[in-house]
């Protein structure tokens, strides 16, 4: 069996009070560590949105250091995926922040994160090799959503460049991939993002127009029914043998939802919590 790290997409959600954070908390307690308690790694989000001081990494490195194995990996900024628009400066905020958690033996590696507006083509490959070269200290995860990427030249560039090929659920809407995992190296990387039809084309509709935290995390609320999680299961483990390290994050977070899911996944795969045997 891989080495298998399941958590979910961030940590600091207020709605996950109190269905995972209690809802009476010391002043000592910290929302990390509790979530360090229960699984062995998270994605961070917060990094495409804004480039984090070095001190709050400092920090999360503090708060986890007694905790085995715990991974993080980082979302890379909106700046290089999306705008497509970067600077020295920019890269030197970003890697500063991977090198320490590298330093530290915390680094899973990572996500860089495209739209649907990404397609395979010549330009959008040299872009992806582009960012290979600027971040090749690191491992690197790469989530495209356009079906175009469902190729074989794609998969064959992936391999060249040792890049991970995400494998993404989501809603099969217009030229969305599908959720089919897509070995290139010796890792895999899973993004659960839900299922929620409606809520996804609520949010395609209102692309570009401002809304409340509420309206975007609207199509990731979404709980996956344990039929489903069984489908995800039985995909996990059809890779076991392909791969030397798996890394599985939910990221349908409302109200706590991409909680329930891992601790269920987890279960169905036999992988232990940290330090608390809660189930």
């Amino acid at each position: 069996m891989p080495k298998t790290h399941i958590g979910t997409a961030g940590w600091s959600y207020k709605d996950w009070i109190p269905n995972f954070y209690p809802k009476q908390q010391t002043k000592h307690f910290d929302w990390l560590q509790f979530y360090a308690a229960h699984f062995n790694c998270v994605e961070v989000n917060a990094t495409y949105y804004t480039y984090l001081s070095p001190k709050i990494v400092e920090g999360w490195l503090r708060k986890i250091e007694e905790t085995d194995d715990f991974l993080f990996t980082v979302k890379l900024h909106q700046d290089f995926t999306h705008l497509r628009k970067y600077d020295k400066q920019r890269v030197k905020a970003v890697t500063e922040n991977l090198d320490k958690l590298l330093s530290a033996e915390r680094l899973g590696g990572i996500l860089m994160q495209f739209p649907y507006s990404f397609p395979f083509n010549g330009t959008t490959a040299e872009y992806i090799r582009q960012l290979n070269e600027i971040f090749s200290s690191y491992t690197q995860f790469v989530e495209v959503r356009h079906s175009s990427w469902s190729d074989k030249a794609a998969y064959d560039f992936f391999k060249e460049l040792d890049i991970t090929f995400c494998t993404i659920d989501q809603p099969e809407i217009g030229k969305a991939i599908q959720f089919e995992p897509v070995i290139t190296n010796e890792k895999a990387y899973l993004r659960f993002h839900g299922r929620n039809v409606e809520g996804w084309k609520r949010s395609l509709a209102n692309s570009g127009k401002e809304q409340s935290h509420e309206q975007q995390s609207d199509r990731y609320n979404y709980r996956y029914s344990p039929g489903e999680l069984t489908e995800v299961m039985q995909k996990v483990k059809e890779i076991y043998g392909k791969v030397k390290e798996i890394y599985i994050i939910m990221n349908n977070h409302p109200q706590g939802n991409a909680v329930v899911n891992a601790k269920e996944l987890m279960k169905m795969l036999e992988i232990k919590e940290m330090k608390t045997g809660l189930f």
